[in-house]
């Protein structure tokens, strides 16, 4: 094992002297994973010294001396033991992200198409729902540079569309604006339409807008 151990700021220590659990967490989101609790057989042997200290005395006031070299040497060894196997066991549901150097959850705060965290580069699909709500989508990219792709999206007719960032179903993320399913759950994901010209609510099968009378455009 190499003298070195590797770790983050993105953790919490829940050990104790009877034994060893860590908490790792996403820096973006704050949800994360508990490794579950191991005992510790050096915790066992010192809480047994401290018992009979407190029971005899004595001679045996020794035993509280030996309890804490024990818990200063073979604890900590163990302890550093079981926390690169948490990290080990943990780690692959993290990625760090290059721009920003945060610990991100792969789950839900990593972008995977972009190579960044969803801080450095936000999920399309996401933004577009929250702009929609606002109505403020030509402001936010308006001085953007953006990929091709991206730039096809949020032409008029897409993002009027009626875009949703999740299945309404099971809230899985829904990359694709346009997807007519859920990828997770295979529900159907149910688009609202919106008139062109003044952004109102269109009911199913109408020809005009009910509110600026403008065609409804196929």
């Amino acid at each position: 094992m190499s003298g070195k151990i590797e770790f983050t700021r993105n953790y919490s220590d829940q050990s104790t002297n009877q034994g060893f659990q860590f908490e790792f967490y996403c820096d973006r989101c704050g949800t994360g994973y508990r490794t579950r609790f191991k005992a510790s057989a050096i915790g066992k042997v010192t809480g047994a010294l401290d018992a009979a200290s407190g029971l005899f005395g004595g001679i045996f006031g020794r035993a509280a001396d030996l309890s804490e070299r024990a818990r200063s040497a073979s604890w900590e060894q163990a302890h550093d033991a079981a926390f690169v196997e948490a990290m080990q066991e943990l780690k692959p549901d993290f990625i760090q992200c290059p721009r920003c150097s945060s610990w991100v959850c792969k789950k839900s705060c990593w972008n995977d198409k972009k190579g960044l965290c969803k801080d450095c580069s936000p999920d399309i699909a996401v933004e577009m729902a929250a702009a929609q709500s606002s109505r403020t989508v030509e402001e936010i990219w308006a001085h953007s540079k953006m990929a091709e792709e991206d730039r096809e999206v949020l032409k008029e007719e897409s993002w009027r569309a009626g875009v949703r960032a999740a299945c309404p179903e099971c809230n899985a993320p829904l990359s694709d604006p346009k997807v007519k399913f859920c990828p997770e759950c295979g529900a159907k994901i149910q688009k609202d339409v919106f008139c062109t010209g003044c952004g109102a609510k269109l009911e199913p099968g109408v020809k005009f807008c009910g509110e600026c009378g403008q065609k409804v455009q196929k």
